[in-house]
């Protein structure tokens, strides 16, 4: 089969990040008899040096046309002193309400291997962490109006928080889905004891619930919830949030799985359309040095097989050949221990292609 894949290589260790999955990528082709085809776009930073636009109509143009997207990483230093509307990070907010991609699915998971990378406690991770984070992506606070006022206490600034019951009704639907493929426990996240917008999106998420009888649905407020992630990690199944508390929650549920260099995530769109990213940013200071962790762009090129392309058996054999690198001992200096072999981003890269390929 043939794919049309568009790549947005981006900021600081964006382009050798990518570098690594498009390996594991042409790996899986070389092994099941695929051919990816790939189209580099700007976006960010580097598109703002190109072509004075974080994001170009034609990277836009290109993403639509495409089976999925690709994404390294967008932003750094370099650019911090822009206006707020023109900053590379923009792009992303361009990006996702440009495809629609209005779900962002974060899987954090404590590889075995890992386990002692994990901040906490060894008995309140006992038995492993597989918790999945499910954002809306579209709505809310990151695009409600927004503006600056003068008033008596001199400049204000504010940010609106906007949701609407079918924006709410989208992303619990693909929530109370996924639970029923995993735990079938969904827990629902919101601030209903003070924001209005909140008490909107329990009632519609409670009412979504009548539809899928065999999932158990929970609330928490946002605050008791930031607090059990770290408390008790392994009653998580699902969650979802709105834009805000999501952004926050699934960093932090991913440092609690060891290192943001090991979290993917996908960025999904009602047609099928995906955009896959790993979590952290672009870390620039290290951009160049050959010591990023991949891992995590690596698992997002996995995702994108599974959820775009309907390829389960190309991304388990990605996932697979990820685990199997770590359980031969090889680290990346994020990761490194005494007793394991550091190796670099490209040559994590070359690892896990070979395995790939080896099957």
């Amino acid at each position: 089969m043939n794919f049309n894949i568009a790549v947005i290589k981006g900021d600081g260790i964006g382009p050798e990040i990518v570098d690594q999955a498009i390996k594991a990528l042409d790996a899986v082709g070389a092994a099941y008899g695929h051919a990816f085809k790939y189209e580099e776009l700007l976006a960010g930073g580097a598109a703002i040096d190109e072509t004075g636009k974080a994001l170009p109509a034609h990277t836009v143009d290109v993403c639509k046309r495409a089976d999925a997207v690709l994404l390294g990483a967008v932003g750094g230093w370099k650019w911090d002193d822009l206006p707020g509307n023109e900053r590379p990070e923009t792009a992303l907010l361009g990006l996702r309400k440009a495809l629609g991609l209005f779900a962002n699915i974060r899987p954090a998971l404590l590889f075995e291997e890992l386990a002692g990378a994990c901040p906490l406690r060894p008995e309140l991770t006992e038995g492993g962490i597989d918790l999945v984070v499910v954002r809306e992506l579209t709505g809310g606070i990151y695009f409600g109006e927004r503006g600056v006022k003068q008033t008596a206490m001199g400049e204000a600034a504010y940010d609106v928080e906007i949701y609407s019951e079918g924006e709410v009704k989208r992303i619990g639907a693909v929530a109370f889905d996924m639970a029923r493929k995993r735990g079938k426990k969904l827990t629902s996240v919101d601030k209903a004891n003070v924001l209005d917008s909140s008490r909107l999106w329990r009632r519609v998420m409670t009412s979504l619930a009548a539809d899928y009888p065999d999932v158990e649905l929970s609330h928490l407020y946002v605050d008791n919830a930031a607090m059990q992630l770290i408390k008790n990690p392994r009653q998580f199944d699902v969650i979802v949030t709105s834009n805000m508390f999501g952004d926050i929650l699934s960093d932090e549920a991913s440092m609690i799985t060891g290192s943001l260099g090991m979290l993917p995530s996908a960025s999904l769109s009602a047609s099928g359309v995906g955009m896959y990213e790993p979590s952290h940013g672009s870390v620039p200071k290290m951009a160049g040095l050959d010591r990023a962790n991949p891992m995590a762009t690596v698992l997002s090129a996995a995702m994108l097989l599974r959820h775009s392309l309907k390829l389960d058996a190309e991304a388990n054999a990605v996932e697979d050949a990820v685990k199997a690198v770590l359980a031969e001992g090889y680290r990346t200096p994020d990761l490194h221990t005494e007793g394991k072999t550091k190796v670099g981003t490209s040559e994590v890269g070359d690892l896990i292609a070979a395995r790939v390929k080896r099957g």
